[in-house]
Formats: C-alpha cells, structure tokens, sequence
C-alpha cells in the first residue's frame, strides 16, 4: 500500500513525532511504501484561491513550492496519515497550511486509489481535540468519502501498540 504521511509539529522529537515514527517504522516492516513529509520544514505556502488549478492548470497548481513533492506521492497514495499538535483547539498551522492546499488535487474528488485516512493528535489536554475531529469526520470521511483507520492521540493508554496495531492490520 503507498502511505503518504505529513507531520504538521515543528518539534522533531516531540509526541506527534514519537507517534508518526512508530507508525512509518511498523507499515514499512508490513511492506508498505510510505512517504512521510515533515511540513514544518517544507516551503508550503498558503492557497491564494487563484482557481488556477480548476481552470488552466487542469488540477495543478499555479504556485511552485514543496507542495509539488506532497501532490506527487497523493496521486497514487492509499492512505494518508495527518499526524499534529493541537494549537488553539485544532491542528497545526503548518499543516492545515498544507490540508488547503490539497484543493488542487483532491476536489472535487479525491484520487481514486486514496481509501483510508487516520490521525496523530498531540495536545498538553485531553479534551482538546474536538475541532481537529471535526476536520477528520467532515472532510476526511464525510467529503472525501475515506474509511477512517482511527484518531490516536498521545492521551491514549499505550498509542504506540495502538498505532503499530492498525499499521499491522493494513
């Protein structure tokens, strides 16, 4: 299965981190192809909502940054593993940067080969989660249609088995 997995924490050793690794390192030695992305360190730029994409550009973007390297491993991707920190009751801006972003490649449908979704939650509270769920129940499953692999968060009691668990089950 090709993974595509972007990790929207600026922190290369913290909890979104911890539990990103362990899911690349589980899929990987199941024989998956996975390309993890570490958004925080691209030059991702915000959509300017040119419509060029849905016009001219026929699902390519205008703008010539490291979203192409994303949009390239989304053609052909399986599943994609949004994996953040919480900051003000929802993900990253990092990575809801690169999430706009996909409007390029992913509206008004998603590749047909992208299936399955989950989700890597770091937050210092455990009831924080509520708008980034949001984002993963609507967009994810509702508008895309994607079969949901599950939301872990570095509150769950043992979230590294749990990650490795449904990297196994793929």
């Amino acid at each position: 299965m090709n993974i595509v997995v972007m990790n929207g924490s600026p922190r290369k050793n913290g909890e979104t981190a911890r539990m990103t690794s362990a899911f690349v390192e589980e899929a990987e030695k199941r024989g998956h192809d996975v390309r993890a992305f570490d958004v925080c360190r691209m030059d991702i730029h915000g959509c300017v909502a040119c419509e060029f994409c849905h016009g001219k550009g026929n699902g390519q973007c205008a703008q010539k940054d490291d979203m192409a390297k994303i949009y390239a491993e989304l053609a052909d991707a399986e599943m994609l593993v949004l994996a953040a920190p919480i900051y003000y009751h929802g993900i990253s801006g990092q990575l809801k940067c690169a999430i706009d972003r996909f409007y390029a490649a992913l509206y008004p449908t998603a590749p047909a080969t992208l299936k399955k979704v989950a989700m890597f939650l770091a937050s210092g509270d455990p009831d924080m989660y509520d708008g980034a769920k949001f984002s993963y129940d609507g967009d994810f499953l509702g508008y895309l249609g994607l079969e949901g692999c599950g939301i872990f968060t570095n509150h769950d009691a043992d979230v590294e088995a749990k990650i490795r668990e449904m990297a196994a089950s793929l």
